[in-house]
């Protein structure tokens, strides 16, 4: 499909001021330490904090993979950003204050500090090998096949040009310029997205309203919530489950011990700004069903001409999105991809150069001696060289990811359905991931060698759930394994440490108060999640 000029000069409009707007953060902001290009020297704002959270988060696989499966499953597919609202107030809660109290800024570094080395080394390396081989390629694809579908773009052209305009600010300006132009492009995603689901409504029913009253006449099918045993796709959404079961640990492992997500939250000034950005945030995941979901269900109501599900939003943008407003819901899109993309690359970097490459390949012992301590510290004990290398490491390994995702993303293109076939296979880990983290947390005495052990069984034991229960929806496969690798943990630790372990948490709990504004808008997430499943159960 050709865009008109309006269109397109809208289109390349963006591309180019982000562009330079990015360059500018990244020449202008302060990295002269890792600190500085990692951590964004912990200056981040709460509104920072809440706007990088969004748009590390949307991206093509939510506009691209929920629409689609908006498309296939219907509304209850909403109820991955539904519980992740609940699940970002938990963890800004309860997560939050012990990190920032502990003074953590990657996640394999909390690992050592509660448990050793080869437990950091371990998840560090799956970390870096997950961002860069699933979540980067699945990112780039998703987002060439819209602009393919879209504007024509071949395939592998558009995965270029994406990894250009993403690596424009994610390679030289690190995580300050990366959350800045986050802040910009949340706008402009979400606006863009709004215009989308708006002008759709608007074809189906004559308005927003009147729009979601005729797709929920038309398809009531596509608004139960809870799904049961007889819907066609109830293996990937089985029923009461969702609410109780393994899409708990899905959202607790995403949000509260994945890098790209939490490190924003650990550059914040402080605790009280870091928890208020995240409720912000949750305050917007509860409004994005309205802009990923519905229109995928809109393009089945209007009996779209696809022959994938993954099709359906490149549908609605083609078919029902006006002139110029096009190029702002294009704009959008590409805002998702470009920032998505920004945070993982950047995280990947920091999980490499301070977990991987520093432990393992620095070679003065005084450095090795430092790991531990915090690293605004700890860059105190490096020489200028030492900071600029570690510099420079992080900026060559974000360049190198980059190029990888582009090899591999074109080999993806069979996929339908992509944001459940993500979040399966994520799920191998995440029970595991998950597991460690919350004992390590929460329970004193659990010891280093249950936390190895449960790094080492995670995978199998969700294989073997896969492929001995294949009757199993793989949200419960997720739950089963949770509780199945924590007893394991639990049982290997009481028979090591008969009282707390020597490296064990501990905090008062007066360390988990909140301030009156957090708390107000918890209130207001929690009520409008329990409306909107009380209206469409």
């Amino acid at each position: 499909m050709n865009l008109s000029n309006i269109d397109l000069g809208i289109v390349i409009g963006w591309i180019v001021f982000m562009m330079a707007f990015g360059v500018y953060i990244s020449w202008t902001s302060k990295k002269e330490t890792a600190n500085d290009y990692f951590l964004a020297s912990k200056s981040l704002p709460w509104w920072a904090v809440g706007g990088s959270l969004i748009a590390a988060n949307i991206s093509a696989e939510q506009f691209i993979g929920m629409s689609g499966s908006g498309y296939a499953v219907g509304f209850a597919i909403a109820a991955y950003e539904l519980m992740a609202a609940i699940t970002l107030l938990i963890v800004a809660k309860y997560f939050l204050p012990i990190f920032i109290k502990k003074e953590i800024y990657t996640m394999p570094q909390f690992l050592e500090k509660r448990f050793d080395g080869r437990v950091r080394t371990g998840l560090a390396i799956f970390w870096v090998l997950l961002f860069v081989f699933v979540n980067i390629t699945t990112v780039l694809y998703l987002g060439s096949l819209a602009l393919e579908s879209i504007m024509g773009i071949p395939m592998l052209y558009a995965i270029i040009g994406l990894a250009i305009y993403s690596a424009s600010f994610s390679v030289t300006g690190g995580l300050k310029a990366v959350a800045l132009t986050d802040v910009v492009q949340v706008v402009a995603l979400i606006f863009g997205g709004l215009v989308a689901s708006y002008m759709v409504l608007d074809a189906v029913g004559g308005g927003v309203f009147s729009g979601l009253s005729t797709l929920v006449e038309k398809a009531p099918e596509k608004f139960d919530m809870i799904l049961d045993k007889s819907n066609p796709e109830y293996m990937n959404l089985p029923g009461i489950s969702v609410l109780i079961g393994g899409m708990w640990i899905a959202n607790l492992y995403y949000w509260g011990t994945n890098q790209y997500i939490i490190q924003r939250s650990l550059a914040c000034k402080s605790l009280e700004e870091a928890q208020d950005g995240t409720a912000a945030a949750a305050i917007v995941k509860v409004l994005l069903p309205l802009i990923v979901v519905i229109p995928g269900i809109a393009a089945y109501v209007l009996e779209a001409d696809i022959t994938k599900s993954d099709e359906a939003y490149p549908w609605v943008i083609s078919n029902y999105v006006g002139v110029g407003f096009k190029g702002i819901a294009l704009a959008a899109l590409i805002a998702a991809i470009g920032s998505s993309v920004a945070s993982i690359v950047n995280s990947a970097a920091t999980i490499f150069t301070l977990d991987i490459y520093r432990p393992l390949f620095m070679k003065s012992d005084a450095e090795r001696a430092q790991i531990l301590t915090p690293l605004e510290n700890n860059s105190s004990q490096l020489t200028v060289k030492e900071e600029h290398k570690l510099v420079s490491i992080g900026k060559w390994f974000s360049l190198i990811s980059i190029i990888i995702g582009v090899i591999i993303a074109p080999t993806l293109k069979d996929l339908d359905q992509a944001f459940q076939y993500i979040q399966e296979y994520t799920g191998f880990i995440s029970p595991g991931v998950l597991a460690i983290f919350i004992l390590g947390l929460f329970w004193k005495r659990t010891s280093t060698n249950a936390a190895m052990i449960g790094v080492i069984i995670a995978i199998p034991i969700s294989m073997a759930f896969k492929f001995l229960t294949p009757g199993i929806p793989f949200l419960d496969r997720m739950g089963l394994s949770f509780l199945l690798i924590s007893a394991i943990m639990m049982v290997i630790s009481m028979l090591e440490n008969k009282n707390d372990d020597p490296k064990a948490i501990y905090f008062d709990r007066s360390l988990f108060k909140t301030s009156m504004r957090f708390n107000i808008m918890s209130l207001v997430v929690i009520l409008a999640v329990a409306a909107i499943y009380w209206k469409f159960w």
